[in-house]
């Protein structure tokens, strides 16, 4: 069965839509710790970051440094925290949490809500700078 990443890759669930390659893609999380709080995920379907292959690995790093580059310009923040964590989607992502403090990406902290309206500005803002 797909997981909800692969859906999204697929277009069958919508998501704000940073930035998009053939291989990569990275979106706003819907449940964010801070604004601008982004998922950078391979489009080939793997569990485990550490299983993906030496190319695909790679690549999906440099993606992400140029997403955390774009956040860091929209987003008021200190540093773009990056955390690997990979239990609750078994599709391997990356987290972007921009930090204005070392406890930003504390995942016990109750989340951010935005409207859908608030979610598309904030996309539409760092995706024209990837």
């Amino acid at each position: 069965m797909a997981t909800i990443f692969t859906r999204i890759v697929q277009g069958e669930i919508p998501c704000y839509k940073i930035a998009e390659d053939d291989n990569f893609l990275a979106f706003l999380d819907i449940n964010p710790l801070q604004e601008g709080h982004t998922l950078v995920i391979p489009k080939k379907e793997v569990n485990y970051i550490f299983d993906i292959e030496d190319d695909l690995h790679a690549g999906l790093w440099n993606f992400a440094k140029k997403v955390a580059k774009a956040l860091e310009k929209v987003i008021p923040c200190q540093r773009i925290g990056v955390t690997v964590i990979g239990l609750e989607v078994p599709h391997a992502h990356i987290h972007l949490i921009p930090l204005k403090t070392m406890f930003d990406m504390d995942f016990k902290r109750s989340k951010l809500t935005f409207t859908p309206e608030e979610f598309k500005s904030i996309a539409d803002r760092i995706a024209k700078l990837v």
